[in-house]
């Protein structure tokens, strides 16, 4: 800012010279570009026309200064007593009424109450096109959404699930009350039968008596909370043991 306020006081000090350096200033402004009441070679205009904007410019290394009716895109215009100047909008800004009063945005940014944000408050919707934070149409119960029929939150009642909120689940779904979501339900999974087990007879005083045999199965996938539960993973079923106990006395025969 001190380089509008040094131009200040140097088109001042130009305003109270002598009716002699009017006339010179008249001579000079005849030579300046349209607008400027004096100027340099290296430094453009010095002092502007009234109802004009003083405004610098960068030029290789050097500040050159030009006088325009408004102020170029992100620049903002500030009227004094005796001059106005350009100043530069904020970095978001892409243009500003204001300091303080952005009135576009740059790509990526949203305008929302004269900021710009890299996001839109609850209940707007950040629209790309117009780089602007626009009032959104959500669904029942939906508190933001990026869109009419997708939403990104619902009400702290409801359960969200694929843009939707719900107040039950649907059904193949079932609610996470910790997250509020709705998560598709996981159903018991086993895999297949083992071979039939040896007959195990229950008593060996009686050798023909009827015994029992079991298989079994693995559980590949346990169900969720309201998924449906696992089948039996085991079965018995009778047999009939007719392999006779061997003898003692023919067993150490059998040995000799």
């Amino acid at each position: 800012m001190w380089i509008p306020l040094l131009i200040w006081m140097l088109h001042l000090m130009i305003l109270t010279e002598g009716q002699d350096n009017t006339r010179r200033s008249s001579s000079v402004s005849r030579v300046c570009p349209a607008g400027c009441v004096s100027c340099s070679a290296l430094n453009g205009c010095l002092s502007c026309k009234p109802r004009l904007f003083f405004h610098l410019e960068l030029d290789g290394m050097r500040q050159r200064g030009s006088c325009l009716s408004s102020c170029p895109r992100g620049h903002y215009g500030t009227r004094f007593p005796h001059i106005g100047t350009c100043t530069r909008c904020k970095d978001e800004c892409a243009s500003c009424f204001s300091e303080h009063f952005c009135t576009h945005c740059h790509p990526g940014h949203f305008l929302f109450g004269g900021k710009c944000g890299d996001s839109c408050p609850i209940g707007f919707t950040a629209n790309t096109v117009l780089r602007e934070c626009t009032v959104s149409e959500c669904c029942a119960g939906c508190e933001m959404c990026v869109r009419r029929n997708m939403c990104v939150r619902c009400r702290a009642d409801l359960y969200f699930l694929h843009g939707q909120c719900h107040l039950t689940c649907p059904k193949g779904f079932e609610p996470d009350v910790q997250l509020m979501q709705c998560t598709p339900q996981v159903h018991c999974e086993v895999g297949g039968w083992t071979n039939w087990g040896p007959c195990i007879r229950r008593s060996s005083a009686r050798p023909y008596r009827r015994g029992q045999e079991t298989r079994d199965r693995q559980v590949l996938k346990s169900q969720s909370v309201s998924g449906d539960p696992c089948p039996p993973v085991s079965q018995m079923r009778k047999c009939v043991n007719r392999k006779r106990p061997n003898s003692p006395r023919l067993h150490l025969t059998l040995l000799e």
